[in-house]
């Protein structure tokens, strides 16, 4: 079932929201949340409303979205963390960074996403999943790994100046347990160690071959709390109710908190899914349609939301 909807992704982060180009101080992005926000609710006042995972973790961010009067239209905030690979900070300080955020707001904050990459060596991600699981169990009430799945070679990371990232961009492929080919990393055999209090958070794109495997493989870890996303730019393709309807029947039986973002190309400000939309309430739409197709109210179960953590071996 969808326990959750989370609005964007990651929009104090250049690789998803221009706001250096077209919206310095995040005016137009907060009031697009709030009409999502409120058509969400509208739809269904009992699913939860998530500000998309911030990164990086910025208070200031968070303000600047209580100024705007968007937290009071949402349940939780989130946060996104990858300090062994882009961050400019250690592991260990993992609650310092938690505790940033709750210092700002008395909403919940959840990790929605929390990796590390195997570029360098994938011994380093196990050590990586047990010292989170570590510093996070008993912190938060939701922690949702990066990823089960490695990104195919051949598939473009979401970021803006891909190459021209260097190694930080190459990093992106080697964030799954499981690898390009299907053998499993190391992390993966440990993995199980920590659900179902541990999430994860795989993207599927569209028409993705991998969902009846990474739904397969989601069952043999143990998983329950599943981030994904609903793609606004991917709504306009052929067949995408097709395929949608196909990707959340398969993920039914898993707590989902599903990701709307990507501005359409034609839709956007500039040709581009980090544009702000040239018409907000066009998102608030398709959130609003998103949930009536697949979270309408009647099918609202309440869950326990708030209780933190606790992982054990």
């Amino acid at each position: 079932m969808i326990e959750a909807v989370m609005f964007w992704n990651e929009p104090n982060n250049k690789s998803h929201w221009a706001f250096a180009e077209h919206d310095p101080e995040w005016r137009q992005f907060a009031a697009m949340v709030n009409l999502a926000a409120e058509a969400v609710a509208a739809e269904n006042p009992a699913l939860m409303r998530v500000l998309g995972g911030i990164s990086p973790i910025d208070p200031l961010f968070i303000q600047r979205m209580q100024r705007f009067g968007v937290l009071e239209r949402l349940n939780v905030v989130a946060v996104h963390g990858f300090p062994l690979d882009w961050n400019h900070w250690q592991l260990n300080e993992w609650p310092a960074k938690i505790a940033e955020i709750e210092a700002v707001t008395d909403l919940p904050v959840w990790v929605s996403e929390v990796g590390i990459s195997t570029f360098g060596a994938e011994e380093v991600q196990v050590f990586g999943l047990e010292r989170t699981a570590e510093l996070l169990g008993g912190r938060v009430p939701r922690v949702h790994w990066y990823s089960l799945f490695d990104l195919p070679k051949a598939w473009p990371a979401t970021t803006r100046h891909k190459e021209a990232e260097g190694s930080s961009y190459y990093r992106h492929f080697y964030m799954g347990l499981v690898r390009e080919d299907g053998t499993e990393k190391p992390a993966y055999g440990q993995f199980h160690r920590f659900t179902p209090e541990l999430g994860i958070c795989q993207w599927f794109h569209f028409e993705d071959p991998r969902l009846d495997e990474g739904v397969r493989r989601l069952r043999e870890l143990g998983v329950r709390h599943l981030r994904t996303g609903l793609s606004w730019a991917d709504s306009f393709r052929p067949n995408a109710d097709a395929w949608f309807d196909r990707q959340m029947e398969a993920l039914a039986e898993f707590d989902v908190t599903v990701t709307f973002c990507f501005t359409p190309e034609h839709r956007g400000i500039e040709p581009h899914h980090t544009s702000p939309p040239q018409f907000l309430e066009e998102y608030a739409e398709f959130c609003a349609r998103m949930v009536r197709r697949y979270a309408p109210a009647r099918a609202s179960v309440a869950s326990e939301r708030d209780a933190p953590l606790v992982f054990t071996d």
